[in-house]
């Protein structure tokens, strides 16, 4: 494994610990701010904003800097941006640094993606790109529980002020080890805008906003689930987010080579397994042992989506996959607040804390057929096919058709 790898996982582990961790500490942020834990939650729709907003625009700015040059720069607004969360005065300004924290979010992914994808031969870039993402996913073994523990006993400014030093610590991996990845003389905004407009992005990018709404329409109320619903006390919150992060980190794993072997078939079947285990969750979570074993299935098997649908779209930008791959974050971002603002209607009805998963499930079907009939039209005559990056001769991409890309 290239140790340039290293540097991109270390870095989504700064930013998955940030965009995560808020979760679990939205009480102590609303009593130190003096507001309820329903406004506290517009903190998740902040961050989840600047990552929308963020990964198109800041690629677009971007497109002609360097990109080695251009995730330091990313990973250094991310460290101002929880700087300015740690010190901020009031909830007001605390909005304004989550929003900053977030913009380089989706970018960041975008071009780490691209970068891990071309730092090993063909055939194992889904590997490469899970690998990055096991950083993220590893925040929230160790990350996430661990800030939000820091939070509770030394207050939540102080998770933030540890994020800003993992921010710190990652310009550095990233500036060590990281070779030198020019742009390509053919990459500019216009030509990167019209690999977005490829009907079969555009409809990964749907898969992706209605596929992942199933995870985080229950992800965002996990911690309420465990106290409300599983019967645990506080102290057990730490340790439900770790048991998600675990089933995160395997669904990363097992993801690589799977897409790498077939892509489709890997998403399609990490769809319809999350609208399973989603439709199961409300039936087990009164007992404890099964409810465990539903939230790390939970992480697991949806993380096992991000992986394909991020190679889907950088295949089928084919030679300008960089906004492409970024606003694939801005679609799982978009999954993040829809997701839990559908979850929370649900809850606010009186359907009971449990009732999110089986709008997860819902959402997950929908993602599935969504996914289904973007690879039916990619089977017909004169649709865009599969390829493994910029450059695919015909005969690779052929060969791709029949190792199951489809």
């Amino acid at each position: 494994m290239p140790l340039a790898l290293l540097a991109l996982a270390v870095s989504a582990f700064g930013i998955g610990t940030t965009e995560f961790v808020m979760m679990g500490l939205l009480p102590n942020v609303a009593d130190d701010l003096g507001t309820s834990v329903p406004t506290a939650g517009y903190l998740v729709s902040a961050y989840a904003i600047g990552v929308v907003l963020g990964a198109p625009l800041l690629t677009a700015l971007g497109s002609r800097v360097p990109r080695k040059r251009m995730l330091l720069l990313l990973m250094a607004l991310f460290t101002v941006g929880n700087l300015a969360s740690a010190f901020a005065p009031d909830f007001g300004w605390l909005l304004a640094g989550r929003f900053l924290a977030g913009l380089p979010h989706g970018a960041f992914f975008g071009v780490g993606a691209v970068v891990a994808a071309r730092l090993v031969p063909d055939g194992r870039q889904a590997r490469a790109v899970a690998t990055m993402f096991l950083g993220l996913t590893v925040a929230n073994i160790v990350g996430v529980p661990a800030a939000t523990l820091l939070g509770q006993h030394l207050g939540w400014r102080a998770t933030f002020v540890v994020v800003s030093v993992i921010g710190v610590a990652a310009m550095a991996a990233l500036a060590r080890l990281v070779p030198q990845m020019p742009t390509e003389a053919h990459q500019n905004v216009r030509r990167e805008m019209r690999a977005l407009g490829n009907r079969q992005v555009l409809l990964g990018l749907l898969t992706a906003v209605l596929g992942f709404a199933g995870v985080f329409a229950v992800y965002s109320y996990l911690s309420a689930m465990t106290t409300g619903a599983m019967g645990f006390g506080e102290s057990s919150v730490t340790l439900v987010l770790a048991l998600f992060g675990i089933g995160m980190t395997l669904g990363a794993l097992a993801a690589g080579p799977l897409t790498d072997r077939a892509l489709r078939p890997t998403l399609y079947g990490s769809l319809a397994a999350l609208a399973v285990v989603l439709v199961v969750f409300p039936f087990t979570v009164h007992v404890q042992w099964a409810a465990l074993v539903m939230v790390v299935l939970l992480g697991g098997i949806g993380f096992m989506t991000t992986t394909p649908l991020q190679m889907l779209v950088m295949n089928k930008a084919k030679d300008a996959p960089t906004l492409a791959s970024a606003s694939n974050h801005s679609a799982f971002n978009l999954a993040n607040a829809g997701g839990a603002w559908l979850g929370g209607v649900a809850i606010a009805a009186g359907w009971g804390w449990t009732s999110p998963a089986l709008v997860g499930a819902v959402l997950a079907v929908a993602g599935l057929a969504v996914a289904v009939t973007a690879g039916f039209l990619d089977r017909t005559p004169g649709t865009s096919r599969v390829v493994a990056g910029a450059g695919a001769t015909a005969a690779e991409v052929h060969g791709k058709q029949e190792a199951g890309v489809h």
